[in-house]
């Protein structure tokens, strides 16, 4: 069974970047689809970024994009997720998840859905303030 551990988020001022990690241990982490989401306050999950399990294959939130780079190191069992230019709506409790499909139902229609996803970490905190 996977395990997954992430760290990285902390306190921000806008513009700034901050760099999470998704640790995962257990069972054949080279096989799994790997995607982060995020948790606002009285706000849906919502999906920010996926990996395919050979990383020749990613997907990205529209409104996020071009200030985002998801990676993995599948000899360390390591997910990363580079964001850069936060704005105050980063804000939330960012979650690394997993599952065993090499391209889940909801990216291979455009989007990145929480239900696709049958392992979640425990969730990493990011706040973008002044």
């Amino acid at each position: 069974q996977l395990q997954l551990v992430e760290s990285g988020g902390g306190l921000v001022q806008p513009g700034g970047s901050l760099t999470l990690s998704c640790k995962a241990s257990g069972l054949d982490f080279n096989y799994y689809s790997m995607a982060w989401f995020r948790q606002a306050p009285a706000k849906e999950r919502e999906g920010v970024s996926w990996i395919s399990p050979n990383p020749g294959e990613s997907w990205y939130l529209d409104s996020m994009k071009d200030r985002l780079t998801i990676s993995r190191d599948n000899l360390a069992n390591m997910v990363y997720l580079e964001m850069h230019g936060l704005k105050l709506e980063d804000t939330a409790v960012y979650y690394c998840a997993a599952d065993l499909s090499p391209l889940p139902l909801s990216v291979r229609s455009g989007t990145l859905k929480a239900h696709d996803f049958t392992t979640w970490g425990q969730g990493t905190q990011v706040t973008v303030s002044s």
